[in-house]
């Protein structure tokens, strides 16, 4: 398909992936020999179907993809590679239909007055889920921010069935970043309805056959949207943006679901905190309007919870991210910054104020998850970044919220995906591994995936693949994910 008519060297990561397998991917440079494992990745795989294009970044048809790595007997490892269509409904649809029979972020169906009518009744949203990957109670699942989860084979990546947090697909929505720690999944639900709550729904992984409850939930009359929230020890933390709907125009779904959402910033933005374990409302905070996509860490220090994020001054990204935007040739996307919060638990203040740790652009945040999560002294974030050029994120960044400086890893015509951490076994420093990231090369129409040494953020090697893989969004590193 076109990439559209754009000259910008990025929209070849707006396009078409094949499905392909490959064995043997050409590695440059030299693999880590402690090295071993997959990288699991989720993101869309076409923003074509039939004659339709989508119209969102966040739109498109899910795919998943496996790089592996594995060290044999000669030296410096190998990967192979594959990727594959997420089988679900909408899929099937686009496949065997050539339409779009699902609204999706910003594209809804082509559909006549009278479907409008009926979706009213019964407005199923997309099941194709794109989004991020996580492993829950021994399952591998492909993310949406529907309460559809779709479980999948690690290591064929084909589609095993549907779960979800929630009992139902009606008027639910939930965040692609659920919180894993020590034998439990919590995730954060929206319940929209003429009296719309947020829920927070709990997991014991621990316990096989077990299903989600209730942990906490409040009531809201226009509720935000809400992409990720924050997690320490003691607390849930529920950051909600002016950026928030009217129930009833949701539910009509008259309109591709991010159009029902509108700015306000008088509102401000609350922090509402709960106590983790008992789901008992804490307190809610108010700051000034801001936006954000995705929390980096949340942890206890005395009786203050604090929360770092990537933070916007206000919506605006949402709508840099429509295709025909990112077609124009000087298009901008609006910069987030990593900003810590405060929020003071004791004492009747109710306001708080934030502080930037970095003035580096940074978007796609990621740490050393399993170690430093929810703990007070983690160190470094990365994550892709801006240059000072209309365009892209062209740019990994590693950021230190000690030093408050920056690393940067850039290559002419080269468009970096989210940097996943994978620390060296036995390590002691935070540092101590790789960041891991699939970058399309622009001139070649190809991409390949990047090794960079943690602590010093240089290339140690890349291995190529023959096409373009699309810009997508999350993924996970498992070592014990690999070909049988």
């Amino acid at each position: 398909m076109s990439a559209g008519t754009t000259a910008q060297g990025f929209a070849a990561g707006f396009g078409e992936s094949p499905e392909v397998e490959i064995d043997d991917v050409p590695v440059r440079g030299i693999l880590p020999d402690w090295l071993e494992g997959s990288l699991l990745r989720n993101g869309p795989g076409s923003f074509q179907v039939g004659e339709r294009r989508y119209r969102h970044w966040f739109d498109g048809l899910a795919m998943l993809h496996r790089f592996t790595i594995s060290q044999g007997s000669g030296s410096g490892g190998r990967v192979s590679y594959q990727n594959r269509f997420l089988e679900t409904e909408a899929y099937r649809a686009a496949r065997d239909e050539g339409r779009i029979a699902f609204p999706e972020f910003a594209t809804d169906p082509c559909r006549s007055l009278f479907a409008r009518a009926m979706a009213v009744f019964d407005p199923k949203p997309t099941d194709s889920a794109k989004v991020n990957i996580a492993k829950i109670a021994e399952k591998f699942l492909a993310l949406a921010e529907t309460p559809i989860q779709v479980e999948f084979d690690p290591v064929t990546l084909k589609t095993v069935g549907v779960t979800g947090w929630d009992t139902s697909d009606f008027g639910r929505m939930t965040t692609v970043h659920p919180q894993l720690d020590d034998g439990e999944a919590i995730n954060l639900v929206t319940r929209f309805n003429a009296s719309s709550q947020y829920v927070f729904r709990h997991l014991d992984t621990t316990t096989p056959g077990a299903t989600p409850t209730t942990l906490a939930r409040k009531r809201v009359g226009e509720p935000g949207y809400i992409h990720s929230f924050g997690m320490s020890e003691r607390y849930l933390v529920l950051a909600e943006f002016p950026l928030v709907v009217n129930p009833i125009s949701l539910l009509l779904w008259l309109k591709p679901y991010i159009e029902n959402f509108r700015w306000k910033p008088e509102r401000g933005t609350k922090f509402h905190v709960f106590d983790r374990r008992t789901g008992a409302h804490v307190k809610t905070l108010t700051s000034s309007a801001f936006f954000a996509f995705h929390h980096v860490n949340a942890y206890d220090d005395g009786d203050e919870v604090v929360v770092d994020l990537v933070g916007y001054d206000d919506a605006s990204v949402i709508e840099a991210f429509y295709l025909h935007r990112l077609e124009e040739p000087d298009a901008r996307i609006p910069p987030g910054t990593l900003r810590r919060f405060r929020l003071p638990l004791a004492g009747g203040g109710k306001t708080v104020t934030g502080e930037e740790l970095s003035p580096t652009p940074i978007e796609l945040p990621s740490l050393d998850y399993a170690r430093m999560n929810t703990r007070p002294d983690h160190r470094y974030v990365y994550g892709v970044s801006l240059g000072d050029e209309p365009g892209f994120y062209d740019r990994l960044v590693k950021i230190d919220t000690s030093s408050r400086t920056t690393l940067t890893w850039h290559a002419e015509g080269c468009y970096p995906g989210e940097g996943v951490f994978v620390g060296r076994p036995g390590r002691e420093a935070e540092d101590d591994g790789v960041v891991l990231s699939v970058v399309l090369d622009a001139a070649a129409e190809t991409s390949f995936l990047l090794v960079l040494d943690a602590t010093s953020f240089t290339e140690v090697a890349r291995a190529e693949l023959p096409h373009a893989v699309l810009h997508g969004y999350h993924g996970q590193f498992y070592g014990e994910v690999r070909p049988r």
